[in-house]
């Protein structure tokens, strides 16, 4: 049923983007960028979370037109490098709005950061609170603890993070170097499914905040608690509900004495872009038959191999059946999908059911728009996808007003 109600929602959406028209257009591999998702998103979370400021992180998703449109939306931004600080402002937004929450920066991109007007960094060790040594004092610093998450898909705490049980030393040491420590951050992992993580964190992170001020007199004033909301692929499991309560019953308390930060990226911007692919090639190989993609791992799908995540992919034919039935079901046959590289790693899905297929043919990915087109490359010189975008009227389930082809980049 996971299928037919998939099925039953791309067939609504391709009707809503005159998808036909798009691929008449642009032809594939082609990736449909809706800015308006990702805004509805956005406004959904700070809706959920209101004593939170969201920082959306531009990591997962930078196209112009999605920053522009969160930055519309009065949403605020967090980066880790020039470029990204580039791609922010470019869409209209004051740096001193950012949060740049690299903790390993080279002293020049601080330099850079704080003349564009950026104000508050990350660091989590001795070496790196010593470069904002010297400099002034509205510079302010957020030290970051590591709270190990092997479930995460990116367990971030394995290459960042101080341990909580040397936060005080670290901040009496900030303190003794003039270096101004407002408040703590973390991370609990890219794409965590569980409100436990969070719920540790936080707890801990409370009682770093307290302990601080017990021994050091230092009232700490900023929580950020990062990213890592998951979003629903394949498997369609996501508790990213369930963890957004945790946050408000545990930290609602707290909002009279804190700063909450937050820096929500995949939750964001996964569902606002959809890729179509065409079938370049089939073969067949111990039995099980091989379509080849115009699109793969080291293109839009470069999540698979980098996350483990794993988009949901159908065949477009599939969105002019009826309802899934009994009989159609046997028409779905265990295949492997393959991207277009010369590398026998390219590989998009094994075991994945689908419809017969022949050169030729479409298929559609959607939860498509985090950490796709940031991690790919120009692996074999093969192009990146266009990108078609689509603005809306607003509504939860709009038709467009206009279609714009623009190259990635």
């Amino acid at each position: 049923m996971a299928r037919a109600a998939l099925r039953h929602d791309l067939r609504i959406w391709a009707g809503e983007v005159d998808l036909p028209a798009l691929l008449r257009e642009h032809g594939t591999p082609l990736l449909v960028l809706e800015p308006d998702r990702a805004v509805a998103r956005y406004r959904s979370l700070r809706n959920a979370l209101p004593f939170v400021r969201c920082h959306y992180a531009v990591k997962a998703l930078d196209h112009p037109e999605v920053l522009a449109a969160i930055a519309r939306a009065g949403g605020a931004f967090e980066v880790a490098s020039r470029a990204e600080l580039d791609a922010v402002q470019a869409a209209g937004v004051d740096p001193g709005e950012c949060l740049h929450t690299h903790p390993i920066k080279r002293a020049e991109d601080i330099d850079d950061a704080y003349r564009r007007g950026v104000r508050t960094f990350v660091a989590d060790n001795i070496v790196e609170i010593d470069k904002f040594a010297g400099r002034p004092r509205d510079v302010r610093l957020l030290l970051r603890l590591s709270f190990p998450n092997p479930e995460a898909k990116s367990d971030l705490s394995a290459k960042f993070g101080a341990q909580p049980a040397d936060a005080v030393d670290l901040i009496a040491h900030a303190a003794g170097v003039g270096v101004n420590v407002v408040g703590l951050s973390f991370h609990v992992g890219s794409q965590t499914n569980s409100a436990a993580r969070y719920r540790t964190a936080i707890t801990i992170s409370l009682a770093v905040i307290d302990e601080v001020r017990t021994r050091l007199g230092i009232q700490l004033e900023v929580l950020d608690i990062g990213g890592g909301l998951p979003a629903a692929y394949r498997d369609g499991v996501c508790h990213a509900d369930d963890i957004i309560d945790t946050i408000r019953t545990v930290l609602a308390p707290h909002a009279d004495r804190l700063t909450i930060l937050a820096e929500p990226g995949r939750y964001v911007v996964a569902s606002c872009m959809t890729l179509v692919s065409t079938v370049v090639g089939v073969g067949t190989r111990q039995g099980r038959p091989w379509y080849y993609l115009d699109d793969g791992v080291y293109g839009s799908y470069s999540n698979i191999s980098r996350e483990d995540v794993h988009p949901p992919i159908l065949a477009l034919s599939e969105l002019d059946a009826d309802p899934v039935s009994q009989s159609e079901q046997c028409t779905l046959h265990p295949c492997v999908l393959a991207g277009p590289t010369c590398d026998s790693t390219d590989v998009v899905a094994t075991d994945h059911l689908m419809p017969g297929l022949t050169a030729g043919d479409h298929v559609i990915s959607p939860m498509m728009g985090a950490y796709t087109l940031v991690t790919a490359c120009a692996f074999n010189g093969l192009p990146p996808p266009a990108i078609a975008v689509v603005h809306h009227d607003g509504t939860e389930t709009p038709s467009p007003r206009l279609c714009c082809l623009q190259p990635s980049t």
